[in-house]
């Protein structure tokens, strides 16, 4: 059993297995994905970080079985996700376990309507009509898109449109999200509000959240556990404070580094070093406020 992500005294089983994961696309020469093993625990937010070709959407797409079964190429290993073993489970079935939302919205919206978007896959698992309405209205008031029920997916914004891919994601799946790259297209005001929702989630609901991301702030804000991947291989796997105090780390795989993080680096080199590197800006201000007082 794994210690909860937000708490020090609570335990519970793990929600993901990774054993020994590796996969290369049909005619490449190099694994996309090469041994990696990890577990991630209920209601955690899982942060994957590498620079480009790393393998952070590869990662992504093993959970919900686009990896191996839709995408053709060499498999070996086991994802379990909530008991179940993804190799042996249909891309239907784990769609019921695992929401996606990708970084564009619009090539994931197809309806007339916001409330069609939602309802469209319980439709296809010929759910109950009242059931589907039932669900479809509740994923739509958990993104804050309920009075937007009857509009044209194309009237959105950027961020409701992204909103709305997540309230799809949701209506399939309420116990696991995989995000990748869901704020790269939104301005910093959209995607601290996406991120404020899907924090405010997993807060209510226990979700389990992985989100590949090139933004450290973005992980740093909400994540517990940062994941850094490099030509397919697990590089590091640590909390926030451990993987963003790491300089050499950050270094050796070009991962970007949250704006705190870089002035607390920038202060050392000057031959100013706080007592720790901070790596959220109430961290932060805290430290400076701290050494300036012993000065």
């Amino acid at each position: 059993m794994l210690r909860r992500p937000d708490s020090g005294s609570e335990y519970f089983l793990k929600m993901i297995t990774l054993e020994n994961v590796s996969f290369a696309y049909e005619r490449a020469e190099q694994w996309a994905l090469l041994d990696i093993s990890m577990e991630i625990p209920e209601g955690a937010i899982f942060a994957v970080m590498g620079a480009n070709g790393s393998g952070k959407t590869s990662f992504c797409r093993l959970f919900n079985g686009l990896i191996p079964h839709s995408i053709q190429g060499a498999f070996k290993g086991r994802v379990i996700i909530d008991g179940t073993c993804v190799e042996s489970a249909s891309v239907p079935i784990m769609a019921t376990k695992v929401g996606m939302v990708f970084d564009d919205p619009q090539s994931q919206l197809f309806t007339a309507k916001v409330f069609d978007e939602v309802a469209f896959a319980l439709e296809n698992l010929r759910m109950d009509p009242d059931a589907i309405k039932d669900k479809a209205l509740w994923a739509l008031d958990a993104v804050g898109l309920s009075s937007y029920a009857d509009y044209a997916p194309s009237a959105l914004s950027g961020g409701q449109k992204q909103r709305l891919a997540l309230a799809a994601a949701l209506a399939m799946a309420e116990k696991i999200l995989v995000m990748d790259e869901p704020s790269s297209q939104l301005d910093p005001a959209g995607a601290q509000d996406l991120l404020s929702l899907v924090m405010e989630l997993r807060k209510k609901q226990g979700l389990t959240v992985i989100m590949a991301t090139g933004c450290a702030d973005e992980a740093a804000r909400c994540a517990d556990t940062v994941c850094v991947l490099s030509k397919g291989r697990l590089a590091a796997c640590d909390t926030p404070e451990r993987i963003f105090s790491d300089r050499a780390l950050l270094d050796s795989y070009s991962i970007a580094r949250p704006q705190v993080s870089q002035c607390a680096f920038h202060m050392a080199d000057l031959g100013y070093p706080l007592a720790r590197v901070p790596f959220k800006l109430d961290q932060a201000a805290a430290l400076i406020t701290e050494w300036h007082n012993a000065r």
